[in-house]
């Protein structure tokens, strides 16, 4: 028998019990691993440990694998037609609405995000992740070729058959959601590996996906570490396609596995080191508020945290104090209060990194404006923090933090900014702030970038998400991730 967590909730801004069942799920079913092995999963705020789950090996994921690929071939991929998919992704939207609060409650549990973030922003962009897909399922098709008078030509978009998706411990239960729902609209059964760190959320959401009508075994999910779960995935060789979101250091070793295996096809979603641009013409408050929200947002753990912020030296001064004011502002807590804007870093080991990069900067001559130093003796807290007097060559400039860590960097012309916002080796996302949209523009597209944002922030579930060079490849939402899903087979009809 498989392990049930049940939690209740009576805080400010959420009332209720949940519970979540904390097995594997596989074939349609909740079952205890090969090896009944457990992880712990830790509550962020308090460091205390919420509830243990069950952790696989390579043995689950041959077990999960199998069932999935029966799965691909006797009850999904061709034998589903789109419009039929797709009505099932639209039922597993309406689960998820209905159950929003519990899911927004067991994901801040799990992670130590706000609940207002996760209530009002991550589980309803999962419902319009869900159904932007269903409406792609069955509009996902060819195209008739000409050739000459003796044969015609057509395409067909098929199924890869079995996807691995390995999500990170930052959005857990919105990146697993998006890989999962693209790979089915597409008609791929998939194998899911959770951060063992947050596993909570998407193992909730593992029920729904049997009450919105999936046949057993088209989405499975194993819990388990990296090193096991996550490498027997990539290892192994019923899989088609795998689709990670996590370091660079782990997508290299992911692309080294695919290619020794079976060379499935790969989708990396990796760290970045976004730069910020903000130009002496700029609308200062709007510059001010859009970065403190693109670098402090769920405590810089964002592969697109804009940490590295360049401001024009007509500007620089007003800049730094106004946004030194508002980090300060920031209120740091337990996102279940409700008059809180930050809450903790993930885990001791997360909080222990970012606090050694702040050493680092300090031991390298950087100056601290505000932060620099933990939070508490409790929890993993980690309060806005700001460095000046950088050079290009320091760890912190260099390397993706991964926490509410940046630095402001002065800089007197437009092709000087250019030059240091591209000397790095992430290009995931960038920010310009600017009111001349011919600038705005002209920087944007000179940035090297996956995404550029301008005057603002970005989103949208119809809009494509990836970046270049060593912040990965491949695509997440819109109308391209379909591709990254799909093979294309010509037919040729001789006459």
């Amino acid at each position: 028998m498989t392990a049930t967590y049940t939690h209740t909730f009576d805080t400010p801004v959420y009332k209720g019990t949940v519970s979540v069942n904390t097995g594997l799920f596989i074939n349609g079913k909740f079952v205890e691993p090969v090896l009944k092995q457990s992880i712990e999963t830790v509550n962020p705020v308090t460091g205390e440990v919420i509830a243990k789950v069950s952790a696989g090996t390579s043995e689950d994921v041959d077990i999960a694998v199998a069932a999935a690929k029966k799965a691909f071939k006797s009850s999904w991929g061709l034998k589903v037609p789109g419009h039929q998919r797709g009505r099932m992704l639209g039922k597993l939207a309406d689960l998820i609405e209905e159950h929003k609060d519990e899911l927004a409650a067991l994901e801040s549990l799990d992670t130590g995000k706000l609940f207002l973030h996760t209530s009002k922003f991550e589980v309803p962009t999962a419902v319009q992740v869900s159904r932007y897909f269903a409406g792609w399922a069955d509009k996902n098709y060819g195209q008739t070729i000409e050739t000459d008078e003796s044969k015609f030509a057509y395409t067909r978009h098929e199924p890869i058959g079995v996807v691995a998706a390995i999500a990170p411990w930052n959005y857990p239960l919105l990146t697993s959601f998006i890989k999962v729902v693209t790979a089915l609209a597409t008609g791929n059964t998939v194998v899911v590996k959770p951060s063992e760190v947050t596993p909570l959320s998407i193992l909730k959401v593992a029920e729904y996906f049997n009450a919105a009508g999936f046949p057993p075994g088209v989405v499975n999910i194993v819990n388990g570490y990296g090193q096991t779960v996550g490498q027997a995935l990539a290892d192994h060789r019923d899989i088609g396609k795998l689709t990670f979101t996590g370091s660079t250091l782990v997508g290299r070793k992911i692309m080294e596995s695919a290619a020794k295996t079976n060379l499935k096809r790969v989708t990396l979603e990796l760290g970045g080191k976004s730069p910020t641009l903000v130009f002496d013409d700029a609308d200062l408050q709007r510059a001010v508020t859009g970065t403190v929200l693109n670098i402090f947002h769920n405590s810089g753990q964002m592969c697109t945290a804009g940490s590295r912020i360049y401001v024009q030296e007509g500007i620089y001064d007003r800049f730094v104090e106004a946004f030194a004011a508002a980090a300060r502002g920031i209120k740091v807590g337990n996102g279940f209060d409700g008059n809180c804007d930050q809450g903790p870093l993930v885990s001791e080991i997360q909080m222990k990194r970012v606090l050694g990069y702040v050493e680092s900067g300090k031991a390298e001559g950087a100056k601290v404006l505000t932060g620099g130093s933990r939070q508490g003796d409790k929890g993993f807290f980690v309060p806005p923090t700001i460095f000046v007097n950088t050079t290009p060559d320091m760890k912190i400039v260099r390397e993706e933090i991964f926490g509410p860590v940046c630095m402001i960097i002065k800089f007197k012309t437009e092709e000087e900014a250019i030059e240091h916002a591209n000397d790095t080796e992430y290009g995931l996302s960038c920010q310009v702030f600017s009111q001349d949209i011919s600038r705005a523009l002209r920087v944007a597209h000179a940035l090297e970038a996956g995404q550029a944002l301008i005057n603002g922030i970005g989103g949208g579930v119809g809009v494509p998400f990836g970046g270049i060079k060593q912040s990965g490849f491949g695509k997440e939402l819109g109308q391209h991730a379909l591709e990254a899903f799909t093979t294309v087979k010509a037919v040729h009809v001789n006459l």
